[in-house]
């Protein structure tokens, strides 16, 4: 054999041996190391019944931004300390980012003022004035207590009373919208009586016509229910409103037991906020508000695309 030979022969080997390393190794090309990022979304509930649309849009973000999310619930409703011990504590154990639906805003402010958290906060819900916030995603809820009594007064007379449930007006937003709501009922000449108790209860206690709005999803869902299982609820005589969209919220407005639904697209806030989290932690964004928008629906409402898109988002 020739020295060409020899020659050619080698660099063929060699060229074998650089081959198989650069397919079946990263000793020459080194593989880009896919970042995942833990996010901690903590809800201001003992369950995530009513998120499920906000989770697929969650979801869908996760997906298209390498985050790992844990949905975490109350132990107790209602508590904001515990809350807040929950931020710290899902931080502490490696989340990179914190989505945080707070119990009571103004309590839950008072608290992260005293914390100090090593990864970034977005709030749904107005934004609450600490650096450690990065961001918030909310709707606007004086419009969402507007828009539900422009309803009741343009659908019904003045003369009926108004029975506003609320399951805790110290939750969440829920004193916002009712401030809004009452506003213009009282406006409009609208007798109203609000109740801090269940859905039931408050039922039994009135006979006769009533117009009622459920201002939060959990009281909205257990009237709708109520309703839906008493035949005697004649839905003529007992004209429900409220703001929310779940499933089955859904199903009773088709079926005519909910008048009708202040709505805003929870897919699209689900996706945000994971999609800002993320974000807050390789880039350091600066501080946002993002404003969803509010539609007030009815029956005939469900079958339109722009809200079948909103009400029916696919995974």
């Amino acid at each position: 054999m020739t020295r060409q030979e020899k020659l050619l022969w080698g660099l063929l080997a060699g060229g074998l041996v650089i081959l198989f390393l650069l397919s079946s190794t990263d000793l020459i090309i080194k593989e880009k190391k896919i970042v995942i990022y833990p996010v901690s979304v903590i809800i201001s509930d003992t369950s995530d019944d009513y998120y499920s649309n906000f989770r697929k849009g969650a979801d869908k973000a996760a997906e298209e931004y390498n985050a790992d999310v844990s949905f975490i619930t109350l132990y107790e409703e209602g508590d904001p300390i515990r809350q807040m011990e929950l931020v710290k504590r899902e931080i502490d154990d490696g989340a990179s980012a914190v989505v945080l639906f707070p119990v009571n805003p103004v309590e839950c402010g008072k608290i992260l003022d005293e914390m100090i958290l090593n990864s970034p906060v977005i709030v749904m819900g107005s934004p609450l004035p600490n650096d450690q916030v990065k961001g918030a995603i909310t709707t606007d809820h004086e419009e969402e207590g507007r828009l539900l009594g422009q309803a009741i007064i343009k659908e019904n007379s003045p003369d009926q009373s108004v029975k506003i449930i609320c399951s805790d007006i110290e939750y969440g937003y829920n004193k916002d919208i009712y401030s809004s709501l009452s506003k213009a009922l009282e406006e409009a000449g609208f007798f109203q009586t609000l109740y801090e108790k269940p859905a039931e209860e408050v039922l039994r206690e009135n006979s006769g016509e009533a117009v009622i709005a459920a201002i939060d999803v959990k009281s909205l869902d257990q009237t709708a229910d109520i309703l839906s299982g008493n035949p005697e609820y004649d839905s003529s005589r007992i004209r429900l409103y409220g703001i929310g969209s779940t499933t089955k919220i859904l199903t009773e407005l088709d079926r005519g037991r909910i008048k009708g639904l202040v709505i805003s697209d929870q897919f699209d806030a689900g996706y945000m906020s994971i999609e800002k989290a993320v974000k807050a932690v390789y880039k350091g964004v600066e501080k946002e508000e993002i404003l969803l928008e509010s539609h007030y629906i009815t029956k005939e409402h469900l079958r339109e695309s722009r809200f079948e898109r909103i009400l029916y988002p696919i995974d």
